[in-house]
């Protein structure tokens, strides 16, 4: 499985890297802190395969890079999605890294 560091995540970011970004935690998880993405929970991530785009980097993340890693695997096995990157240690890594401080860490 493809995955992108704290570091290589916020670069790109900074950087200003054409991406999307998909978080699977559950909606009480994002609404206490979150990495600007969009909250797809990991049990309706299948039902939106279709939104997923496939011409840019998509990185998935959750609390600490499981859940995410999950999605990932069902992802590229059933939709053949090859642009799937999980964000390594989840939001734990980020906050730990870049903001601990974050809310709901």
């Amino acid at each position: 499985m493809k995955e992108k560091t704290a570091e290589e995540f916020r670069a790109m970011r900074d950087g200003g890297e054409p991406m999307e970004v998909i978080d699977v935690r559950e909606p009480h998880e994002f609404e206490a802190g979150n990495l600007d993405g969009r909250l797809v929970p990991l049990a309706t991530i299948m039902d939106h395969a279709k939104e997923i785009p496939r011409d840019r980097p998509v990185i998935i993340y959750c609390r600490s890079g499981a859940r995410s890693a999950a999605a990932i695997h069902q992802l590229e096995k059933k939709h053949g999605l090859e642009n799937l990157y999980n964000l390594k240690g989840g939001i734990l890594a980020y906050a730990q890294a870049y903001d601990p401080d974050l809310p709901g860490m």
